[in-house]
C-alpha cells in the first residue's frame, strides 16, 4: 500500500515523516507525489494521500477531489476543506456552546472586474461603522475569513486604523474580530481527532513555547475536549485549534489551519517528534483500515460523510 504526500516549502517534516512511516514494520510505504497533465477520471495509485499545500495551489486541488473519486483517503478532506471558512467556523462552534469572540462578517471594500453597482443591490450602504464597533468594541482583529492561521491580521486600535486596513483588504472578505486580553495562548494540535497536544504559544512573537504545567488541569481538560469537539465538527484529522485564555476561560480565536505547521524550526524538537509519530500513526492507520473518503459519486455524500459520522457518535 502506498501512502503519498503533497508539500510546500516545508524543508524538515515532510521527509521526516517519509523516513517515519518507511521505517515501520509495514506493508505500507510512503513518497512524494509526482504530477504532471493529469487525465480526467484516471485511476490514483495511492491509498492516502496527505495534503499540505492545495489550499495554495488549484492545480493540486482538482486532483485531490478527483483522487477522492478514484478512492483515495485524502488527508483532509479536500472537499469539505474547499467548503469551509473561518466565519462559518466561528457561527459553528458558538452553536456547538464553545466560547467565540464576538465577530462580524464585513462586506468586501473592493470587487472583481465585472461587478457592478447594479450587482450589490442587496447591501448595505453605508455600513453603519459605529454599529459594527459598538458590539465588538476596539481595539479588535481584522482577518480574512478564508485564510488559515495569521495570514492577513491586524490588531487596530482606532476606528481610524480600522478603516485603513478595511481599505487595503481590497478583493479580500473580511471579518472584525473581539480582541480577548488572554493570560495563557495555545495552540492546540489535533491528529485523527482524538491525539490533542495543547502547545503554549506566543502570538505576538509567532513562536512555540515549552513550559510545564502551562494551563491548569482543568482548563487543559476543557481544551482538549473542545479541540476535539471541533474537530470532528468539522471533520479535519490533521488541524490546530488555537484558543486565547483569559482567567480559565478559553475563546477558540481560530481553526482553520488543516495544514498547520510543522517544520522543526518552527515547532521545536519536542513537538516536532510528536507531529511525526503521531501523523505517521494516522497516514498507516488510514491505509490499512480507514473508511473511504468518499461513499457514492454525489456531492452531497463528499460534503456530508463527515457530519453524518459525528452525528452518529
Amino acid at each position: 500500500m502506498k501512502i503519498g504526500v503533497l508539500v510546500g516549502r516545508e524543508e524538515t517534516f515532510p521527509p521526516a515523516l517519509i523516513k517515519e512511516i518507511n521505517s515501520r514494520q509495514s506493508v505500507v510505504r510512503a513518497e512524494y507525489v509526482k504530477l504532471g497533465g493529469v487525465r480526467m477520471a484516471e485511476e490514483c495509485e495511492y491509498d492516502v494521500i496527505i495534503d499540505r499545500i492545495s489550499h495554495e495551489i488549484p492545480f493540486y486541488r482538482s486532483y485531490l477531489k478527483t483522487a477522492v473519486l478514484a478512492g483515495a483517503k485524502v488527508i483532509n478532506n479536500p472537499f469539505w476543506w474547499t467548503a469551509d471558512d473561518k466565519f462559518f467556523n466561528y457561527s459553528l462552534a458558538t452553536r456547538l456552546g464553545i466560547s467565540i469572540p464576538r465577530t462580524i462578517l464585513l462586506p468586501q471594500k473592493a470587487y472583481k472586474e465585472g461587478v457592478v453597482s447594479e450587482s450589490l443591490r442587496n447591501l448595505k450602504y453605508p455600513l453603519d461603522w459605529q454599529e459594527i464597533i459598538d458590539h465588538i468594541g476596539l481595539p479588535a482583529f481584522i482577518k480574512p475569513y478564508d485564510g488559515g492561521g495569521w495570514r492577513g491580521v491586524s490588531r487596530v486600535n482606532t476606528f481610524e486604523e480600522l478603516m485603513e486596513k478595511y481599505d487595503e483588504s481590497a478583493t479580500d472578505c473580511m471579518v472584525l474580530q473581539e480582541y480577548i486580553p488572554f493570560d495563557r495562548y495555545v495552540r492546540s494540535y489535533c491528529i485523527g481527532k482524538k491525539e490533542v497536544f495543547p502547545m503554549p504559544y506566543d502570538p505576538i512573537g509567532h513562536r512555540y513555547l515549552v513550559v510545564d504545567n502551562y494551563l491548569d488541569p482543568a482548563t487543559e481538560e476543557r481544551v482538549r475536549r473542545e479541540t476535539t469537539l471541533i474537530n470532528e465538527a468539522l471533520g479535519y484529522d490533521i488541524n490546530t485549534v488555537e484558543f486565547a485564555i483569559v482567567d480559565g476561560e478559553p475563546y477558540a480565536i481560530d481553526y482553520m489551519n488543516p495544514a498547520p505547521d510543522a517544520d522543526w524550526w518552527s515547532v521545536g524538537s519536542v513537538y516536532f517528534k510528536w507531529l511525526v509519530e503521531k501523523v505517521a500513526d494516522l497516514a498507516i492507520e488510514t491505509a490499512l483500515h480507514g473508511e473511504p473518503t468518499l461513499k457514492a459519486h454525489r456531492w452531497d455524500e463528499l460534503l456530508n460523510n463527515e457530519i453524518k459520522r459525528a452525528g452518529a457518535d
